[in-house]
Order: structure tokens, then C-alpha cells, then sequence
């Protein structure tokens, strides 16, 4: 008889939380569980410990120690794990929910539908958008998550581009002046974005009334810069810089204040030395300004020949027509006389390790823009092996993915690392990642509050579609 009160509870507890566009993707949903002789990484940068045990209770950490010494309760559902690893929930700093859309003006598709399925799918359980195409899209899409309707990570929702004029990007707002930039910020922090984003053509005037309004809101601001320098955004009170190195035009011959010269940096980018004085210092105005780096290492490695490796899985989830322009534009750079993608990539990787060496706070996220080829969740994973590309080390690199996020987002006492008292965000891997960084790649669950998701459901119901919604 004291069975079926239990019971009951735990139905309750598996049902009220989601509908029924969540459950078919759920796979482990017990009040408590147990995960037995697992492998722990913990988000912290320490080495893994072997032969642990997790008990999670209602969707947080409850206790995490050596198998043989964790008591586990006698409710849990017990899952033996020799041979897995457990990391971190992911947290995604340069996420979005749009796709570009082909060839022709640069359009981007909403991907609300199969974007969070994605990401949820490839272990991030938390991300921040970094520039909103439909910010009223996003939104309503963190609702439906946040509310059971749909599968997805926990979204920090940033607002629309923060954009001047002769901007590439035709969905934008571009902002008149600094006044019309305080508007904006007011009133999409009224809506719900808990941060925003400079981008390409912003002018100084409009970037320090942006970040000046956004503090006083208790909000951050980052930016994807071209008219004005990292020094410059710096100086003005950025708290965070997109991409790295490979985008800031200070060292651009002849750089106009607040204009974006053409190509970007690129040229001047090719030229550069890490180790020499003037990058050094760019690197130490940044360390003590407190500015963070995001690495989104994955988009340009999607430039480079025979770049990213090519998945199977990747191709289809793509709709038919995205699938024949990525292969079209794969091509392309693969053909490229001269190409110096390859080049550019090892160089922001060394600017990454040197940046992060001196004190540097740096984050990741994959921005599934470019040529198509940095996919929403895929290229998070990506994004790991890039970073032991860079020479950090596998716990390095899951820590820069994962507290290091949420450190940003001031939630690291929630998610971000492995500890008891802790939000139960938990990717279960096959392997070692920490011997063996592409084993991260063999994701078995996602644990987000302690519910598990199949990766593989997740995928299978999106394919063909990425591209069109």
C-alpha cells in the first residue's frame, strides 16, 4: 500500500512537466536516479576522476562521489555506466535560431523548429542567442521550452542586431543614433532579452549608449565589431567580444573611425603576429578591462579545405536545397587557389591559447551562419576538438564550453560544473573524452534538470528540415 502514493508521485512528476511534443524524446524521467561507475569531468578544469557515482533527486545533484562509498537511495533508478563519461551540460555563448538561406542577399531562415532540437540533441543544455533575427520568435520559443511544449536547452534570449547603416543584414533595425540605440535596448529589455549585440556598423556614440543603458539595467552587451577596434569597445565598457581576433580592424591600414573597411580585418588579420607588441597589448587591455572572448572557432574552420570532417548525419538533417548549397560552397573552398582559411583558423586558435594564458576569459559557442557548414549543436562539439586543436587541454576545453558560460551569464551557480546542490544538466558520453576528445561526439543521453533525452530521436525527427523551419 505505501507503493502506489511513490508511484503516483512519480507519474505526476514525469507527466505535469511536459506535453506531448517533449515526451516522445524523453528516456529517462525518474524522480531519482543513479549514475553508477561513471567517468566525471566536472567543468572546473580538474583532471577526471574514474569510478563515480551521481545521484540526482528532482532535477538537481544531489551527491557525487566514489561508487563505493555513495549511498544511493533505494527509489532510484540505478543505471550502470562503466565505460562513460559524464561532463557538464554544454552552455552555448554564440548560438542562434536562424540558418542562412542559399545563395543571392543574405537572408536568414528561423530554425525554431529544429534548432533547439539540435542543440539539445549535441549536449548543450544552455544557450544564449548572440543576435536575434525575430527576437519575438525567440521568446515565445523559450517559453514553449521553458513551459514543457517543446524540447531545448534553457535560452538566454539576446536582442535584435544592434546595427548602423550599409549593413549586410536586410532583416535588421538600423539605428539612426545613440538616442534611437537607447530606445532599443530599453525596449527589448522590456520584452525579455537578457543581453545584446553590436554588430558590424554600429558607431561609438551608439555602442557607449547601448552598453551605458544595458548596465543600467543589470544587462550585458557583446559585439560581432568592425567599425570600431577591440581597444576602442573596450575602453568604451563591452563586456564581451564574438569571434576573436580574426574580426577586429584596430590593425587595418588606414581604418576610418566608426567605418567597417572593406574585407574586414581579413587582410591585416593574415599579416599579423600573435607574440608581437601591439597584438600583446590589445590582449592585455582586453584582460584588464574584463572583456570576454568567444570563441566560435567552428564557422571558420567551415571555410577551410576539407573542413569540418563530413557527416552523414549532418547532410541529412539539411532540406534537399540546403544540402546541395553547403556541398556547393564545401567545394568552393576546398577548391580555392591560394586559400588562406586554413591559416587565418591556427591563427585565431594561437590568439585563443594566448588570450586565455594571460588571464583571458574565453567562452564558445558555434554561430551556424557562413557557408552552412557550422550546424546548431554539431558545431559545438566541433568546437571542443577545435579547442584541443589550439593546445588546451580536453578538460580545458570543456571547462572554456561549459563554467566558463556560465560564469558570463552569472549562473555558475546553477549550471556550468558538477557539484551537489547543482542543476542536473549532465551529458552521459561513451569513451574518454578526456584521452580522447572526439569521443565527445558519443553522446548516449542529455540530462537537462534531471530528465533524459535520446540525441538520436532528437535528430532523426528534424531531418530534412534544417533550411526551412
Amino acid at each position: 500500500m505505501r507503493l502506489l502514493p511513490f508511484l503516483l508521485i512519480a507519474t505526476a512528476f514525469a507527466q505535469s512537466r511536459f506535453n506531448s511534443g517533449t515526451q516522445p524524446f524523453i528516456t529517462v524521467n525518474d524522480p531519482v536516479i543513479a549514475l553508477v561507475h561513471v567517468r566525471v569531468i566536472d567543468g572546473t578544469g580538474a583532471p577526471p576522476v574514474e569510478d563515480q557515482t551521481i545521484v540526482i533527486d528532482h532535477g538537481k545533484i544531489a551527491a557525487v562521489g566514489a561508487a563505493a562509498s555513495i549511498a544511493i537511495p533505494p527509489s532510484a533508478k540505478r543505471m550502470d555506466l562503466a565505460g562513460h563519461t559524464v561532463i557538464p551540460g554544454l552552455v552555448g555563448m554564440h548560438e542562434h535560431l536562424f540558418y542562412p538561406s542559399g545563395e543571392g542577399i543574405p537572408i536568414y531562415n528561423e530554425q525554431g523548429y529544429s534548432f533547439p532540437r539540435l542543440y539539445l540533441a549535441s549536449g548543450v543544455t544552455t544557450a544564449r542567442t548572440a543576435g536575434s533575427m525575430e527576437p519575438y520568435t525567440d521568446v515565445n520559443i523559450k517559453t514553449m521550452i521553458d513551459t514543457g511544449k517543446m524540447p531545448g536547452p534553457h535560452f538566454y534570449i539576446t536582442g535584435p542586431y544592434l546595427e548602423g547603416e550599409n549593413s549586410p543584414i536586410v532583416q535588421a533595425h538600423y539605428l539612426r543614433d545613440a538616442e534611437d540605440a537607447r530606445r532599443t535596448v530599453e525596449y527589448w529589455a522590456s520584452e525579455g532579452a537578457t543581453s545584446f549585440k553590436a554588430y558590424m556598423h554600429i558607431t561609438r556614440a551608439e555602442l557607449a549608449s547601448a552598453v551605458e543603458t544595458a548596465h543600467k539595467l543589470g544587462l550585458k552587451v557583446t559585439g560581432h565589431l568592425c567599425s570600431i577596434g577591440f581597444r576602442e569597445a573596450a575602453s568604451i565598457g563591452i563586456d564581451n567580444l564574438e569571434h576573436g581576433l580574426i574580426v577586429d580592424t584596430e590593425f587595418e591600414p588606414n581604418k576610418t573611425p566608426d567605418v567597417c573597411p572593406q574585407n574586414a580585418g581579413r587582410a591585416s588579420f593574415a599579416k599579423l603576429d600573435i607574440k608581437s607588441a601591439p597584438v600583446q597589448q590589445t590582449i592585455r587591455e582586453l584582460v584588464d578591462h574584463h572583456v570576454s572572448v568567444t570563441s566560435t572557432l567552428a564557422v571558420f574552420d567551415a571555410s577551410a579545405p576539407h573542413r569540418p570532417p563530413l557527416e552523414q548525419r549532418f547532410l541529412d538533417v539539411l532540406s534537399p536545397q540546403a544540402a546541395l548549397t553547403y556541398m556547393a560552397s564545401r567545394a568552393r573552398a576546398t577548391d580555392a587557389a591560394n586559400s588562406n582559411s586554413l591559416d587565418a583558423l591556427k591563427k585565431e586558435e594561437q590568439f585563443e591559447y594566448e588570450f586565455v594564458k594571460a588571464g583571458g576569459h574565453l567562452m564558445s559557442g558555434v554561430d551556424p551562419t557562413g557557408n552552412g557548414g557550422a550546424m546548431a549543436g554539431f558545431g559545438d562539439i566541433r568546437n571542443l576538438e577545435l579547442l584541443v586543436e589550439a593546445e588546451f587541454a580536453p578538460v580545458e576545453a570543456i571547462k572554456i564550453a561549459t563554467l566558463n558560460g556560465a560564469k558570463w551569464l552569472n549562473a555558475d551557480d546553477r549550471i556550468g560544473s558538477i557539484a551537489p546542490g547543482k542543476q542536473a544538466d549532465l551529458v552521459l558520453i561513451q569513451g574518454n573524452p578526456a584521452a580522447r576528445i572526439a569521443d565527445v561526439r558519443n553522446i548516449r543521453i542529455v540530462f537537462k534538470e534531471g530528465v533524459g533525452y535520446d540525441p538520436e530521436k532528437l535528430i532523426k525527427s528534424v531531418e530534412h528540415t534544417v533550411g526551412l523551419h
